[in-house]
């Protein structure tokens, strides 16, 4: 197989690639602004987001697979929670899932070194516990919202703010393992049995 490359310094998302034994290279962050984007609904904003963080690496990156992703937040009310801009909008952010269910959509893009488009997305449920004040100062002060769509993570200490998830766990920490494995068997990439 040619390399593959993931459109993405997320560590989160390479731990769980390489979770795969599947050997791949990392490129720094894509140029795409993603709050210049102008698609607001939600699945179809996490998808473009990721075909367009994709489309980006593959353009620079010849010969090789990209394979993109994003993840966006919606609140139990449809709220549209991404990466917050600081620990105020954080705060806010995670009150506002404070014992109650959001909906995670993280959509992926695979591109062939031809440049065929192999795309979907991922939906989960994460409901969160009932979070005291301390809680939450503890969530900002240990800045553990930076760079976190919807202000959380659900790996490492993130798990002792969710109560139950109905999905693909890796869906929400940020990269749909099962999702891949269904592109990866449409585009005819032979390392996923």
């Amino acid at each position: 197989m040619t390399r593959l490359i993931l459109a993405s310094a997320s560590p989160q998302r390479r731990m769980l690639l390489e979770g795969l034994g599947v050997s791949f290279d990392v490129v720094i962050p894509t140029g795409v602004d993603e709050s210049a984007h102008p698609e607001i609904a939600p699945q179809k904003r996490a998808q473009a987001l990721a075909r367009l963080k994709a489309e980006e690496v593959s353009a620079r990156v010849k010969n090789a697979w990209v394979v993109g992703c994003d993840t966006l937040v919606v609140s139990f009310d449809g709220q549209l929670f991404e990466k917050p801009k600081d620990k105020i909008e954080a705060r806010q952010m995670i009150s506002a899932q404070s014992g109650r269910t959001s909906i995670v959509h993280s959509g992926l893009c695979l591109i062939s070194p031809a440049g065929k488009i192999f795309e979907g997305i991922s939906s989960s449920e994460v409901r969160f516990k009932e979070l005291t004040a301390a809680e939450i100062d503890w969530w900002i002060e240990k800045k553990f919202w930076e760079g976190r769509s919807g202000s959380f993570q659900i790996d490492g200490l993130g798990q002792l703010m969710i109560e139950e998830i109905k999905g693909d766990w890796t869906s929400i920490v940020g990269f749909p393992i099962f999702l891949f494995g269904v592109l990866c068997r449409k585009a005819g990439i032979s390392f996923i049995p």
